[in-house]
């Protein structure tokens, strides 16, 4: 039963990463920040290292990976935020 609520984790780890990369996408291929908050995207890249850490902790895969993913994406956003005023 373990291995099944590691695959649920994965694939739920998968789906939440995945649905934010298209706005990462969309904001380098246009260079475009319209719309997107800086303050709230900030925030949201603090909560992300924060779970990130606490992944690291636990030792799950599913924590770490789509944490590492989705801190670099928001990271990433905050960047052309502050690049594309």
């Amino acid at each position: 039963m373990d291995n099944f609520y590691e695959v649920l984790g994965l694939l739920a780890a998968t789906l939440t990463t995945a649905s934010f990369l298209p706005q990462v996408y969309k904001t380098w291929k246009t260079k475009s920040t319209e719309g997107l908050s800086l303050v709230m995207y900030s925030v949201f890249f603090i909560g992300i290292v924060l779970w990130l850490i606490y992944g690291i902790h636990l030792k799950s895969t599913p924590m770490i990976l789509a944490n590492s993913i989705t801190a670099v994406s928001s990271l990433f956003l905050v960047i052309m935020k502050l690049k594309y005023k």
